[in-house]
C-alpha cells in the first residue's frame, strides 16, 4: 500500500479508536456546499466528517479488531462522522441535517465498537437528551418512593383509627 494510504488508513483507525461514536454517511448526490455546511455544523457539535474510501475504511477498521465494520459491504460514496462526547447528540445533529438535505442519509453506526444498522441509528437519533433521560429516570424514583410512603401511611392510619374506634366504643362504656 502507498504512504498516502497507509497514512490514511492510520487517520481513520485514530478516528474509530478515540471516539465512542461513529456514523458512516452517504452523501450521493449532495452537493459541495451542502456538505462543506455540514461539516461547520458537526465541527460546532465537536464532531469531524471525513470523505473515506471504502477499503480502506474496512482495512482500518479490521487493523483496529472492529470485525463487523470490516465485514460489513460498504458500497458507494462514505463520509465518516466520528468525535464529540455525545454520540447522541451528533446523531440528533446528522438527522436533523438530513431532513433538509434529502441527498445524504445514514449507512451505519459504530456504538462503544458495536455495529448499529442504519434503523437503529435513527432510534438513537429519535431518543431525547441526556438531560431529559436523567430527569424521567428520577422522577419515576421519586413515584416510587412517594407511592411507598402513602401506602405505608395509610397503613399507620388505619391503626389509628381503629384504636381511636376502641377509645370511644370505651368512653361510652364507661
Amino acid at each position: 500500500m502507498r504512504a498516502e494510504k497507509q497514512q490514511l488508513s492510520k487517520d481513520i483507525q485514530s478516528l474509530l479508536g478515540s471516539s465512542s461514536g461513529a456514523f458512516l454517511v452517504s452523501y450521493k448526490g449532495a452537493t459541495v456546499s451542502e456538505f462543506s455546511a455540514l461539516r461547520k455544523e458537526l465541527r460546532a457539535g465537536g464532531a469531524e466528517c471525513h470523505v473515506v474510501p471504502n477499503r480502506i475504511l474496512r482495512k482500518a477498521a479490521a487493523e483496529l479488531g472492529l470485525h463487523e465494520l470490516s465485514a460489513m459491504k460498504v458500497t458507494g460514496e462514505t463520509a465518516l462522522v466520528a468525535g464529540g462526547s455525545d454520540p447522541a447528540r451528533t446523531a440528533k445533529l446528522l438527522k436533523a441535517y438530513f431532513k433538509s438535505h434529502k441527498s445524504l442519509a445514514f449507512k451505519a453506526g459504530l456504538l462503544d465498537k458495536k455495529m448499529l444498522p442504519a434503523s437503529d441509528v435513527e432510534a438513537l437519533a429519535d431518543l431525547p437528551s441526556r438531560e431529559v433521560l436523567l430527569s424521567q429516570m428520577l422522577g419515576t424514583i421519586q413515584g416510587v418512593s412517594r407511592q411507598l410512603v402513602t401506602v405505608l401511611n395509610a397503613k399507620v392510619a388505619s391503626v389509628l383509627y381503629v384504636l381511636k374506634a376502641v377509645a370511644e366504643k370505651k368512653e361510652k362504656a364507661a
